[in-house]
């Protein structure tokens, strides 16, 4: 190299220890966050080696700085004029290279090759595992070529054909002598019998070298032992299928499929493809996705299926998507081999789990779906995850990938008797069911109903402790949940589709709504009908037409609960009666009748009372009261909800006090306006804790309300605003029918006449078609208030219709 290639080397050397500079990080900190090795990147920082292009790049993005600027003295250093020629008798054979080509379509994988990297700095070996085809000999091989400058000696590979059908796994006596002959070691020097003094005469080699060796598709850790680097520089890349867990001295790096992202990149790269709009998979990004979902983003169907697309350029994307939902062809081969090596145990669990409806799966679930204790399934999920058929997202949760479920299910078809694939899937159905009613028990927010009656309970449910767990639960579990009812639906399981949304109803109305629960609901009358069971077709009907009624579809509501009625009048049951008449006592106070409602909420204490159902008896009273303080009668209203409160219970969020607290502040605010906000502010807290936003929007109206009694304009403005933004994170327009007058009033009192008009022309638009006539009479008078002083004519108009509208209702 002459002078000038020397300045330039040691310049950009210079330039990039500016770069390290700016990041502030130390050599390891900087290789491991640029996937560089540590050695070689003290080398680049001290002009001893020219950095490859990539390495430059890399540490450049780390500091978002632009590389290009450094390009043309990268090239000066990089490419220096030749070397004289050395004598013939300097001339030394090349070091032995035997790894495989390096994937000209690497892809993706920074942190993981960065995680190796760091390994073998540290600990001068690393294990790669993964399940099959997830691409962990590419990542070893390729991370050997990056290593390779610093190892000069030779690079190695040998395959210990761990999983290879068809042939035993390679013996470390034959992988030593292997290694050995490439060392090109004296046949004289090498032991003719004796593992240890085989391995002994390896990490002597290895000692007095600078080797790299990839230890490819390793059966286990008793396999891989003997052929591990001693002391000395070498290092040593193991890849395998299964956690080598008896290699302590080893760090593990496992591998999971590729993103998204890294897929695309991976399928276009591998199909030759080409990168924008005319390329086919830009064409058609719908096929490609399913592409790319069909092959679980695992790299080597990646690949398989890239090679299809390569070498047929007439197909489209769409015949590729088709052709590998046919079948995952040479892909089964590969998880054929790993399925092998379970026992016989092991392998029907993992063909059961194939029929699981959902995504993601825990120990419990399993537990029911292979019949076993709790424990055993534990231990068997412990082995299949060390084998990579199954993954392990989070703790305590597991999956499988859509390619490796389709394997599964089609072999369960192919090996399982259709009678016992019916009853693995029963026992799943079963256990969901009976889960479900556990956790909605835990969440005390709506009476719990009857007990279940679909299928057995499983030998072993979740514990849920408090509602919050049994929330976290639902949250987890609920798009298995949904496909559990889907699965039950399709097999014709007519009871589980009666009774899972049932136990579904305090978490969607925490969480989803009321638009998915009126679906299933109907889905669940179907069942009932075909069914024929009164008692099944009274509760459906009930849970029918309450959904009906939260989604604000009044005249279905009444008509679900009219046919409730005709039901139970063929087999009364006490319970389900008491709760009937609460919910038509909802629908008739909106419905705009003032006695009816009462009425009913008094009959439903009663029922509660008969079948010893105190905190469903406290419900009634406490819709009794707020019906009271809406007719005007605050002092009644109030003694009826200080009576719910006066109840003994340990829970401070007992879920009648909620509604009692609420009655209790907004009837009491002008005499105690202390205590009143206290009660109003501890309502919110409460309902804020629970996750109801409908409930969190009551409370602030509700509020909003009390501080206009108060005078506290301000602040009642403030509450009601954000129990509107509330209102409108739910999507549902029907819910503000409840407050709009309200917030009217607080309003018109406040100065703002303007905004007050357009509120209560707002609730007299929705009211009628709500069937809310309780609503429409007070916007009625609203607007006749406000129009008093500008427009008699109109204000006297707008007070006849609300007057018609009571009359009407007898009011």
């Amino acid at each position: 190299m002459d002078a000038h290639d020397g300045t330039a080397q040691g310049e950009l050397a210079a330039r990039l220890r500016l770069i390290q500079e700016l990041s502030g990080l130390g050599v390891r900190a900087l290789a491991r966050d640029t996937g560089l090795s540590s050695s070689s990147l003290s080398r680049y920082l001290s002009g001893q080696t020219v950095p490859p292009w990539p390495a430059v790049v890399a540490l450049c993005r780390l500091v978002k700085r632009d590389p290009r600027p450094l390009r043309p003295l990268w090239e000066r250093t990089s490419n220096p004029l030749p070397a004289p020629p050395k004598s013939s008798r300097q001339v030394r054979p090349a070091p032995r290279n035997d790894l495989p080509r390096d994937a000209a379509d690497f892809t993706g994988r920074e942190s993981e090759l960065a995680a190796v990297l760091a390994a073998v700095d540290s600990h001068r070996a690393v294990s790669v595992d993964g399940m099959a085809g997830v691409g962990k000999s590419c990542l070893a091989v390729h991370a050997a070529h990056r290593l390779a400058a610093d190892f000069p000696d030779a690079q190695l590979y040998v395959d210990l054909h761990g999983f290879t059908e068809g042939r035993p796994p390679l013996d470390p006596d034959s992988a030593l002598r292997m290694l050995l002959g490439a060392l090109d070691v004296p046949s004289e020097r090498v032991p003719q019998q004796g593992i240890e003094q085989l391995s002994a005469c390896w990490r002597a080699e290895l000692a007095r070298r600078k080797v790299v060796v990839v230890l490819d598709n390793a059966a286990d850790a008793d396999q891989v032992r003997p052929l591990l680097p001693g002391a000395g520089p070498s290092v040593a890349l193991i890849t395998s299928r299964n956690r080598l867990l008896g290699l302590d001295e080893v760090p593990p790096v496992s591998l999971d499929v590729l993103s998204p992202e890294e897929s695309a990149e991976l399928l276009a790269r591998a199909s030759g493809d080409p990168r924008g709009p005319e390329g086919r998979l830009a064409r058609d990004p719908h096929s490609a996705a399913e592409v790319l979902r069909l092959c679980g983003h695992l790299p080597l169907a990646l690949r398989l299926a890239a090679a299809r697309l390569r070498h047929r350029p007439g197909w489209t994307v769409g015949i590729l998507a088709e052709r590998l939902a046919q079948g995952a062809g040479e892909f089964d081969t590969a998880l054929a081999m790993s399925v092998r090596q379970l026992n016989r145990p092991q392998a029907r669990l993992f063909r059961l789990l194939g029929l699981l409806p959902g995504a993601s799966f825990d120990e419990y679930v399993v537990a029911a779906l292979a019949d076993v204790p709790l424990h055993n399934a534990q231990d068997m999920l412990e082995d299949l995850l060390d084998a990579h058929l199954v993954q392990q997202p989070t703790a305590g949760r597991y999956r499988l990938h859509d390619l490796v479920h389709q394997y599964a299910r089609r072999t369960a078809t192919e090996q399982d008797a259709a009678a016992d694939r019916e009853r693995a899937l029963g026992r799943v159905l079963d256990y969901y069911v009976h889960a479900a009613a556990a956790a909605d028990a835990a969440m005390p927010f709506v009476s719990p109903g009857r007990a279940v009656s679909a299928g057995r309970p499983p030998a072993q449910l979740p514990r849920f402790p408090d509602k919050n767990a049994a929330f976290g639960w639902f949250v987890a579990e609920y798009a298995n949940l949904v496909a559990a009812f889907e699965t039950a639906a399709a097999v014709g399981a007519d009871v589980h589709v009666c009774e899972l949304p049932r136990f579904l109803r305090a978490y969607f109305a925490r969480r989803c709504g009321t638009t998915h629960l009126n679906f299933l609901f109907e889905r669940s009358l179907a069942a009932a009908e075909r069914l024929g069971d009164p008692r099944q077709l009274a509760e459906v009907h009930s849970d029918l037409g309450f959904a009906r009624y939260n989604a604000g579809r009044m005249t279905e509501a009444a008509a679900a609960y009219a046919a409730a009625e005709l039901q139970l009048s063929k087999v009364p049951d006490a319970r389900s009666e008491a709760e009937l008449a609460m919910r038509r006592g909802y629908l008739s106070w909106d419905a705009g009748h003032t006695e009816e409602p009462l009425d009913c909420f008094r009959l439903a204490g009663k029922l509660y009372e008969q079948v010893g159902s105190p905190t469903d008896a406290a419900h009634a009273v406490a819709a009794e009261a707020w019906t009271m303080l809406q007719l005007g009668h605050r002092e009644e209203a109030a003694q009826r909800a200080r009576e719910v409160l006066d109840i003994p219970h340990g829970d401070p969020a007992w879920p009648p006090a909620l509604t009692a607290r609420i009655t209790l502040g907004v009837a009491t605010a002008r005499e105690e306006p202390d205590t009143a906000a206290a009660h109003l502010h501890r309502a919110l807290a409460v309902a804020r804790e629970d996750g109801h936003l409908n409930n969190q929007a009551w409370c602030l109206n509700c509020l909003g309300v009390a501080l206009r009694h108060m005078g506290r304009y301000e602040e009642a403005l403030a509450s009601h605003r954000e129990a509107f933004a509330l209102l409108d994170e739910l999507f549902e327009e029907h819910w503000k029918i409840h407050f709009l007058n309200g917030y009217a009033e607080t309003c018109r009192l406040a100065g703002l006449p303007e905004e007050a008009l357009r509120l209560h022309r707002q609730a007299l638009d929705m009211a009628p078609a709500l069937g809310n006539r309780h609503e429409e009479a007070l916007a009625h008078e609203g607007i006749a208030t406000l129009l008093d002083a500008t427009d008699p004519e109109t204000a006297a108009a707008h007070r006849r219709a609300g007057e018609a509208v009571l009359r009407e209702l007898g009011g």
